[in-house]
């Protein structure tokens, strides 16, 4: 995935500030499979 598609895909879940702004950050690093798997992880945890 592009990572300016996925920067934009992250207003489509609900995440805190925080986890927004680090995920974008990874992505923006170059980094977007590890933000991928980390918003995974994000909606794991906001599941429980």
């Amino acid at each position: 995935m592009d990572k300016y598609k996925f920067i934009r895909s992250l207003r489509n879940y609900p995440l805190t500030r925080q986890q927004a702004k680090t995920l974008r950050g990874q992505a923006l690093a170059g980094d977007v499979d590890g933000a991928i798997k980390g918003l995974r992880k994000c909606m794991e945890g906001n599941a429980s």
